[in-house]
């Protein structure tokens, strides 16, 4: 192997190297505790800086299928996927977040109170340890799952969504794309009430 041969070869190395990490971005790959997260064709852009946005039905589009080990046990995966035709709603939250602590009941009595109309709740537990999060889940009794997410992978993936307001919910209708936004604490009765809208129940 003459001298040019050895050079050529180690100069392919790095760029070798960037293809496969740029794969790894395209598919979404995940290690250990993040979340995994895909394509979507939905970009936040916020008007006047409002914090509660509804999106008529022609407007609406996907967000990316978001995945990730549950906060209450790193062996059992949680994904919007399981619930196809479904409308789901997701919060972000953090246990170290004392609006996300005030919200948590208004949270919890919706998602009881709309799981007969189908409806799915998810958390997305961001910036957390799994331990404090598993025990606030605990104390609140809460009726529905939670992606563990400290890297905030399924927030980032919202192209243009605020990361530095926590608590946040997204309503996505039964085809999985965006209905309405709330960037700030929900209360049951106005998370009820959009939620029975968007899937037609009134």
């Amino acid at each position: 192997m003459n001298g040019t041969t050895r050079r050529q070869r180690r100069g392919s190395r790095p760029l070798v190297a960037l293809l496969l990490a740029a794969i790894a971005v395209l598919v979404g790959c995940s290690t250990g505790d993040d979340a995994a997260v895909y394509g979507g064709s939905f970009t936040f852009v916020s008007p006047d800086g409002k914090v509660e946005l509804s999106y008529p039905e022609d407007e609406r589009k996907t967000v990316s299928p978001m995945s990730g080990s549950s906060v209450d046990d790193a062996d059992v995966t949680i994904s919007t996927d399981d619930y196809p035709g479904q409308a789901v709603v997701l919060n972000f939250w953090g246990s170290w977040c004392n609006p996300c602590r005030a919200e948590a009941d208004d949270l919890n009595a919706a998602a009881t109170e709309l799981a007969p109309l189908g409806v799915q709740f998810i958390g997305l537990n961001v910036k957390d340890s799994r331990a404090p999060a598993a025990d606030f889940e605990a104390a609140k009794q809460t009726p529905y799952p939670s992606i563990f997410d400290p890297a905030m992978r399924t927030m980032l993936s919202l192209r243009g969504y605020p990361t530095s307001g926590i608590p946040s919910t997204i309503v996505l209708d039964q085809q999985h794309r965006v209905a309405q936004i709330w960037l700030r604490p929900v209360t049951r009765t106005e998370l009820v009430a959009a939620v029975k809208s968007i899937v037609g129940s009134e």
